[in-house]
Order: structure tokens, then C-alpha cells, then sequence
């Protein structure tokens, strides 16, 4: 009998909630028995020149080792690149906006590495850091995109600018004069932290020859593969191992500069090192996520039809191009989202700033693209005086036109794009809602009801080429093992690689045991992000276990003297026979202990055609205070529809999270620096990190449209839930006052935000 749909408890979670985990921090090893433990010297300045570094009076104190700097960076291929003129010679991480390991001769935001300093405990460390006496000549300083954008100040003089790639929007306005409506809007989808429970941290040792680094990561391979070219190692030379990870968001995508530098330490000390850093340390020094301006232009006709959409973006890069134009990339490709539009027009720059870099963030140059459209989808709405849901209804691209190409080149696999509009409608009882708004207005409530509404669509492995690997090996005791090239940090592989192993082969989910991220044991392997696991990973499992089943049949047959083609497996007990005569029987036990070596193994590799695109609909209740601007959310409808569903509880738990970090964006969440570039928001008791009691019950109905891109009939599900709560969230905060003359209010709609907004509204309507 299959298990697959059902509703299997996590079993990962046992572990975690007794013994608990075993993080970068907790790991007991005799390889880092000595281990000494690393401090960075972090750039107190956003844009300086640096005129001297003086490391005596901390070298002075009891249990330092050394300081490090990158003038003793010598032993690195190639060497590290200056920042003052550019020869054109590569350099890593690109060009004149190289990233150095170790800041070179001018720091370009706070928190930027300087020195590293190596000390018997960690908190000598802390102590002795202080000590290094840097000396900083101010620069002036670029803050925001369009700052940036404009060139007055360059943060790479040889570059020339600050634009680092740029691929520029059409700006063909015939499709546009051709409309009877024209809504055009600046909009801000704000810089947040990534925040994960867990901060980096990383520890190295080299011993005879072989370089050991244990990392907060989402890929070990991919880890392996930067290390190697950052530190001019063979891959061989180096093991990268993943323990367990308090969560990634794709900000631990591969590892950064920190870690690289802390490897390189250890190999030129010859001493094992450690390194956990600070929440401080976290929120000016790990990558941060969103940070795009936008401007949209929409029009169609007065009957709802949109005609022409218009995307131009200014990505914000922070003060290096972390992974260059991909995030501004991916919202141009998705701009269009769910909608049949006839003339899209999308383009973007992305500009370096004095901040900390921007990387991936749950979601990843999606979630902007959706904030984008369903923002216009409702300023359209307003300006026609239609119901925002019955504008998205009129344009929806239609079921039967799938597989669909939009006009960003997009191939949209499947789409029933009504169908889920209608389910969170009817879900949240839509009618009813606006029935209870038109009261509140009519009564003059100070609290009123706003409805949001957001559609969506994403992107999921957008890379489907790279693939994923699996290994399964079934031993002579009948138990199996199973190796993956994905990796977990959260989501429930291990419940779902042994669900789809006991499915296909019949092997109890307790005698499966599931292992990931240590390059020694599975050389190849891309890891986990943009929502790729379960459609990659999950059918290399599934790959394996069907290869393993075709060798297991091989040899019970012979066991069994029958042909192949008469012998079976019955997956409800596990046992081979002979078809129509179970007292054949022969236990995975017996059949792999009589192959060679006593296991039968399958090395296999997945790869997909192209990427698959899950969708859905939300619809957010919110109240307003219009005497105080304060938001609370009452409910949050969600139908999140990404195909198949292996394990209802892992799917629910993946929306559960995603929405919670969406409605963090709208309503609370924002990276805030002041003039001079020192970070305003750097320790939790400035930086609103959402918590259970700002959140409802969420509501969530099931949806189900199979890919036939692999044979799971699986797309991703971990991004959706930020994808599309953010947008229905901030249009509902919109709704709920934009009868007092509202327009729009930008992210996040914090008290003060939303009571300037009304505040404005009145004044305006007064005059």
C-alpha cells in the first residue's frame, strides 16, 4: 500500500526535540580538539580608506595567536586583488567590483572583514579584536538605489560607475497610449535580513595534507567547489561537512568570504579553528535579501483587460555583487506573473551601495516580482473602480493554453489559475468580507476591514540542468541507506527520501536511514535551494530506488529459478516471489546477500527538462486602527498548488514558514541605516523579527496540479508561502483605508507609515 500522500509525523523530529541537534558549534570531533577560535575585525565605518592597521597591543595579550590581515594573504592563487586600479586580470566575485577575503585598502560598509584575529577561547577573542587599532580616512558614502544609480559617488573608482550589470527596459510607450487607463507607481520592496535561527559558522582543520571544513550551509558540494577555487586546492583536497543547519533562507547558499577566510587560517596556521558568529556580527555582516526599487506602469481598458505592463528595476547590490544580476533577473523573467498580459516591458540595474550585500532570500527576485504585479493588479482595480478579484479573474492566462511562453520567456508548465482564486474566495467567504467592510465604512468604525488579494506564480529549480544525485545502498541485513546530493536545513528530507524509498521498495521507513552533506561520502550533489529538492533530489530517490529494484529482480530470480519477468516485489511486506505464489518469499536480507560484496547499490543522477511553476492564491484579513495606523492580522487564506503532495505535514510546515516570513515583510521587517551608513538595526531589539503572537491561525486549502516534467509529479513548495502572502498582506492594509484617499503605502506598513499615509490622505482631501 502507498504511502505517499499521507500524512507521516517528521521523523528527524524526535532527535531534534530530545538529544537536539548538532550544529557547526556543537560538533565533538577529535580533529578540533585544540581548536582555536577566530574573532574578525569588522569595519565600524561605511566607506573609508584604510592608512594603517597596528595589531601590537592586541598580539600583547594573554591566549592570542596571531592577528591576521590581508597583507599575509601571499599563499592564495591567484593573489588577492587590489581595489585601486584594475588591470582587467580576473578577480574574485567579478571584475572592479571584486570582494576581497580581507579588506584590501578601502572598506565599503560596516561590518566588512579587516583582520582576524586567532585566539586560545573565544572570548579573548572579543577582547584582544578590540585592540587592533585600524586607522579609517571617511569616504563619502552611497546609500539607496537611486543614490547609486546617479554616479555622484563611486564606490570603484576604476569601474567608473556603479552599475554593475544592467539590461535596460524597452521603453516603447504605443502599447501604453493605446489603453483608456495608465496607472504608473514607485515602489519599495525593502532590504531584510535573512535571520536565520542559526548564524554562520564554520570550523577548519588540515591534517596530513587533507582540509576539513564543517559549515552552516545549504550545499556542501557547491562549499567544496568555492573553497577549492577561492584557496587554489584540488577538490580532493578538501572535505566539506554539513551538520545540522538552524535554517538557510538561501542566505548560507554555498559559503562567503568569512568562511573562505577562516579555511585559508587554518591551513596557513596549521591550527584547527572555530567560529560562531554574534547576532550582532549576523545582521551587518550576512547577506541581506530584497532590496529593489520599482517602478510599475500598467494600463488597459475600462472593462478590466490589462494590455500593457512595465517593470523597471533598481537593484540594490550592496557594496558587492554577491551573485551579480540574478535576483533582478528573475523578477523580470516572473514580472508578467499569472496574468495573459500582450506587452511586457521589463528591465533592470543593479547598483553597488554602502551596505551589506544582497543575496538570495527565500524566495529570491520572485517574491519582488509578485509584490510588483499584485500591487499593480490592485492600483488598476482602484483606478477602474473593479474588484481587485475580478480583475484578476478577466486575465488570468486560461488552463488550456499550457504549456504557456510569456512574454519574458517564461515556459509555464501547468496552471489552473481560477480555479485557485475561486477555492481562497470561497475559503476566506469573500463575499461576507466585503459586506462586513461596507458596514465598518458606513458606520465611520476607527477600525476598518481591509481584504488583500494576491496571485501568484513562481519559478522552481530554476537551474534544472545541474540536476541531483542519490545513492542507495540495500545491505545483506536488509536495512538501506540513503545518500543525497540535497540538503536538508529544515525541511523534512529524511521523512520524505525514506517515504519514497518504503513506497518503492517496501523497506520500513525505520530501517532507512538518509545522509547528506559530507562531500567524502557523496562527491556530487547541488544541494538545496530555490525550491528544487523534492522535484530533483526526491526523483533521484526515486530514480535509485527503481534501479535497485531492477538488480534486486535480477537476482531473486535466479534465487527463485523463475524468469525476471514473473517475479515481484510486494511493497506492503517488503518480499520478492514469485508472481501468484507467496511461499516463494525472499527478504531484501536474503536477495542482497546474495549479490556480490552483500548490497545492492544505485548511483544515479536526476535531470528535468526545464523548471516547473507552482501558483496559487491568497487572500489577507486585516484590521486597521485609523486613529493610531496600528495593523493586526485576523486571518490568511492560502491555496498554495505545487503539484503532487508527497507528506501533507512537510508541505503544510514549508506554506506555515513561508508565510510567516511574508507577512514579516509587510508588516514589520526592514534593514535601516542612517545618512552616514552605520546600520540602525543590528541587534533584535531593533530589528522586528515577527514572533507567533503577531501572526494568525493560517488557513490552508489544498490544491493539486501534477507536472509531467518529472515522474513525482512534484514542483517546489518551500518559497511559495513568502511568494504570496507579502503582496495579498500589503494590498489588504491598502484596502482597509483606501476609501479615506489611500493609494498606496509602501513596506512595511508599520503604525507610523500607515497613520502618515491617512494623515496625508485627509489633508489632501481638504484641500
Amino acid at each position: 500500500m502507498s504511502i505517499m500522500g499521507t500524512r507521516v509525523i517528521r521523523t528527524e523530529d524526535p532527535r531534534l526535540l530530545t538529544a537536539g541537534g548538532v550544529y557547526v558549534d556543537d560538533v565533538r570531533t577529535p580533529e578540533l580538539n585544540a581548536a582555536a577560535r577566530l574573532t574578525f575585525v569588522r569595519s565600524p565605518v561605511a566607506h573609508a580608506r584604510i592608512t594603517g592597521i597596528d595589531a601590537s597591543e592586541a598580539l600583547s595579550e594573554p591566549g592570542v595567536v596571531a592577528v591576521l590581515t590581508v597583507a599575509d594573504m601571499d599563499d592564495l592563487a591567484p593573489p588577492p586583488p587590489s581595489s585601486g586600479e584594475w588591470d582587467g586580470s580576473p578577480a574574485p566575485l567579478g571584475g572592479p567590483w571584486a570582494e576581497p577575503l580581507l579588506a584590501i585598502d578601502t572598506v565599503r560598509f560596516v561590518g566588512e572583514p579587516v583582520a582576524v584575529v586567532i585566539t586560545d577561547n573565544r572570548y579573548q577573542g572579543e577582547d584582544a579584536a578590540d585592540l587592533v587599532a585600524v586607522d579609517y580616512e571617511p569616504l563619502p558614502v552611497v546609500l539607496g538605489p537611486a543614490a547609486a544609480v546617479a554616479d555622484e559617488i563611486l564606490l570603484f573608482p576604476a569601474a567608473g560607475t556603479n552599475v554593475a550589470i544592467a539590461n535596460p527596459v524597452p521603453t516603447d510607450d504605443a502599447p501604453f497610449d493605446a489603453c483608456d487607463v495608465v496607472v504608473e507607481q514607485d515602489i519599495v520592496n525593502q532590504r531584510v535580513a535573512c535571520l536565520p535561527m542559526e548564524g554562520r559558522a564554520t570550523a577548519a582543520s588540515l591534517e596530513n595534507g587533507k582540509l576539513t571544513v564543517w559549515a552552516s550551509s545549504q550545499n556542501a558540494q557547491v562549499s567544496r567547489f568555492i573553497l577549492a577555487g577561492a584557496l587554489g586546492m584540488a577538490p580532493d583536497q578538501i572535505r566539506v561537512v554539513v551538520p545540522d543547519v538552524g535554517g538557510g533562507f538561501g542566505a548560507k547558499i554555498g559559503v562567503d568570504r568569512d568562511t573562505i577566510t577562516i579555511a585559508w587560517a587554518a591551513r596557513k596556521l596549521g591550527r584547527a579553528l572555530r567560529w560562531a558568529e554574534t547576532r550582532s556580527e549576523n545582521l551587518v555582516a550576512m547577506t541581506q535579501g530584497r532590496a529593489q526599487l520599482q517602478h510599475i506602469k500598467i494600463g488597459g481598458s475600462r472593462d478590466g483587460r490589462i494590455l500593457a505592463y512595465r517593470i523597471d528595476v533598481i537593484q540594490d547590490a550592496g557594496a558587492y555583487q554577491r551573485i551579480g544580476g540574478l535576483l533582478p533577473f528573475l523578477t523580470c523573467l516572473m514580472a508578467p506573473g499569472v496574468y495573459d498580459i500582450p506587452d511586457v516591458q521589463a528591465g533592470f540595474r543593479q547598483a553597488v551601495t554602502n551596505t551589506t550585500p544582497i543575496g538570495a532570500y527565500r524566495g529570491a527576485g520572485r517574491p519582488e516580482a509578485t509584490a510588483a504585479i499584485e500591487r499593480a493588479l490592485d492600483l488598476f482595480a482602484a483606478e477602474i473602480g473593479m474588484d481587485p478579484a475580478e480583475v484578476r479573474r478577466r486575465n488570468f492566462i486560461a488552463p488550456d493554453k499550457f504549456p504557456f511562453q510569456t512574454k519574458t520567456g517564461a515556459m509555464y508548465d501547468t496552471g489552473r489559475y481560477a480555479e485557485a482564486l475561486d477555492k481562497a474566495l470561497a475559503v476566506a467567504g469573500y463575499d461576507q468580507l466585503r459586506e462586513e467592510q461596507r458596514r465598518r465604512r458606513a458606520s465611520g468604525d476607527p477600525r476598518q476591514l481591509g481584504i488583500g488579494v494576491s496571485s501568484y506564480v513562481e519559478i522552481t529549480a530554476p537551474d534544472p540542468d545541474a540536476g541531483e544525485t542519490a545513492k542507495i545502498e540495500v545491505t545483506d541485513n536488509g536495512s538501506a541507506t540513503v545518500y543525497t546530493g540535497s540538503s536538508a536545513h529544515g525541511q523534512g528530507h529524511h521523512t520524505a527520501w525514506a517515504m519514497l524509498v518504503q513506497d518503492e521498495l517496501g523497506i520500513p521507513m525505520d530501517q532507512i536511514t538518509v545522509i547528506h552533506g559530507d562531500t567524502d561520502l557523496i562527491p556530487a550533489g547541488v544541494g538545496t535551494y530555490g525550491s528544487r529538492s523534492l522535484q530533483l533530489g526526491g526523483s533521484a530517490v526515486h530514480k535509485a530506488a527503481l534501479e535497485v529494484k531492477d538488480e534486486a529482480r535480477h537476482h531473486a530470480a535466479t534465487m527463485l529459478e523463475a524468469a525476471e519477468a514473473d517475479v515481484v516485489l510486494d511493497t506492503s511486506t517488503g518480499l520478492w516471489q514469485v508472481r501468484g505464489d507467496p511461499d516463494t518469499a525472499l527478504s531484501w536480507a536474503q536477495v542482497a546477500g546474495h549479490s556480490s560484496g552483500g548490497s545492492l547499490i544505485a548511483d544515479v543522477s536526476f535531470v528535468q527538462e526545464r523548471p516547473t511553476f507552482p501558483f496559487g492564491t491568497h487572500v489577507s484579513v486585516v484590521e486597521v486602527d485609523t486613529e493610531t495606523g496600528q495593523v493586526k492580522m485576523l486571518r490568511h487564506v492560502t491555496v498554495d498548488d505545487a503539484g503532487t503532495v508527497l507528506n501533507p505535514v512537510l508541505t503544510e510546515g514549508q506554506r506555515h514558514g513561508g508565510i510567516a516570513q511574508g507577512a514579516a515583510q509587510a508588516l514589520l521587517e526592514e534593514v535601516l541605516y542612517d545618512a552616514d551608513g552605520n546600520p540602525l538595526t543590528s541587534t533584535l531589539a531593533d530589528y522586528a523579527a515577527v514572533s507567533a503572537p503577531d501572526l494568525p491561525s493560517f488557513e490552508l486549502a489544498d490544491s493539486q496540479t501534477p507536472t509531467d516534467l518529472n515522474p513525482l509529479g512534484v514542483k517546489g513548495i518551500g518559497e511559495a508561502g513568502t511568494i504570496g502572502s507579502t503582496p495579498a498582506i500589503q494590498n489588504a492594509v491598502v484596502d482597509a483605508v483606501s476609501h479615506l484617499g489611500v493609494r498606496h503605502i509602501d513596506m512595511p506598513a508599520t503604525p507610523q507609515r500607515v497613520w502618515t499615509a491617512i494623515t496625508e490622505a485627509r489633508k489632501a482631501s481638504n484641500q
